[in-house]
């Protein structure tokens, strides 16, 4: 009876003021029904409500607080609502948050990507855009070592919610594809990468039974394996980043023919890939310039700490564009009608040129360009492809092309 009575007493009672301030802010979260719950939780003492944040950094935005519920005493069935009450809340949250960064998006990640490497500026951005390109791209760094190649595939293994790494000669027994040890099946980095993002370091030093398991996730999106009576297929839709070094470990020469023999790999792999960037180390006009930047801005005032500062990684922003492109990736965008005689002039004038590039002009440029362009407009949350768009993907695409960037 004493119990019941205190039950009545607490209902009836008036919210104090801190009361009355946590029901103001989780007003702003929750339904009424479900607000109401809260408040005859909140008087009969059996939840308590404190405040959290996202954790992150300036570079990403304001790290806005919200509250978040917590069970004073045991009950399992009162546990499961508020676990699912705070994951609504942040996830509103998050919604805000997102669109707010969606307007600085373009700008902000590629920052995230290689920021301890300057230059490469383009190539950066391509990395980028591939995080939110829901067809597959496919991307292949291939140059000279210490160009940073492997930095920027770092960084894009740990910015999308789904992807892979390793070396191209396999960490493991699976390989990029698959392998079996008893009735258990191992998963190789393609296979791991489903829907996601398979980052491939030194692509050249790839077996040769792997080949075929490579074409046909990045044509198919699957691979099979057939050994020992072991017959299966395993889902592998994926976007490939990797990169290569050439034959003799680094380029010679400036002249199509000569480093065409450089290329580790035959047409056919070379051809499956949209994006072919060919990096070298930079030539003492280059040089002069990265040293530069490294050393001074342009009000000469950068410090050593500054520097620092701006190319540490947060894992809580790490995790927040994780969040951001699995939340991208649901947007559907359009390209318009009204660009296709861009696409194709651009595209022509390329085919006429192609004797001036390391890798063959066909339709999957075009499809290439088209994907870059959606992505550009889904990592802004578009779900309408703008000239600005197409403009950036044929600048990448351009700049991809080129064999000598003094």
């Amino acid at each position: 009876m004493a119990s019941d009575f205190m039950k009545f007493v607490n209902f009836v009672r008036p919210l104090s003021k801190k009361e009355s301030s946590y029901i103001s802010e989780l007003d702003k979260y929750l339904e009424p029904r479900d607000l109401k719950r809260i408040k005859n939780l909140l008087k009969n003492k059996k939840i308590g409500v404190s405040f959290s944040s996202l954790g992150i950094s300036e570079k990403i935005g304001n790290d806005v607080s919200f509250p978040q519920l917590n069970l004073a005493l045991e009950d399992n069935e009162l546990q499961l609502l508020i676990e699912k009450i705070n994951k609504d809340i942040e996830e509103k949250l998050k919604r805000k948050v997102f669109r707010s960064f969606s307007e600085n998006a373009r700008k902000t990640i590629k920052e995230f990507i290689a920021p301890n490497i300057f230059g490469l500026e383009l190539i950066k951005e391509a990395s980028a855009l591939q995080l939110f390109a829901t067809d597959p791209v496919h991307m292949l760094l291939l140059g000279d070592p210490g160009t940073g190649k492997t930095d920027i595939l770092r960084s894009v293994s740990k910015l999308h919610p789904i992807t892979s790494f390793g070396l191209g000669s396999g960490a493991s027994k699976a390989g990029l594809s698959a392998a079996v040890k008893g009735n258990e099946i191992i998963r190789g980095l393609l296979p791991m990468a489903n829907e996601g993002i398979c980052c491939i370091d030194e692509l050249n030093l790839m077996k040769r039974a792997d080949y075929a398991a490579l074409y046909s996730a990045m044509e198919k999106g699957f691979i099979t394996y057939d050994k020992a009576n072991k017959h299966f297929q395993l889902d592998a839709k994926v976007r490939v980043i990797a990169t290569s070094n050439p034959k003799g470990d680094r380029f010679v020469g400036n002249i199509i023919s000569i480093l065409k023999q450089q290329i580790p790999f035959d047409s056919a792999l070379l051809t499956r890939f949209h994006l072919v960037f060919l990096i070298r180390r930079p030539g003492l006009e280059r040089f002069a310039k990265i040293t530069k930047k490294i050393v001074q801005n342009d009000k000469m005032k950068v410090s050593i700490k500054d520097m620092n500062d701006k190319m540490k990684v947060s894992i809580k922003d790490m995790e927040f564009i994780k969040d951001y492109v699995d939340f991208a990736e649901q947007v559907d965008v359009e390209f318009p009608k009204e660009f296709e005689k861009q696409v194709v002039d651009f595209s022509t004038e390329l085919k006429k040129d192609e004797k001036k590039y390391l890798i063959e002009i066909s339709p999957r440029i075009v499809i290439g360009l088209m994907r870059l362009a959606k992505a550009a407009a889904r990592m802004e949350l578009r779900k309408i492809v703008k000239k600005e768009d197409i403009d950036k993907a044929e600048e990448i695409i351009k700049f991809g092309l080129q064999i000598k960037r003094e």
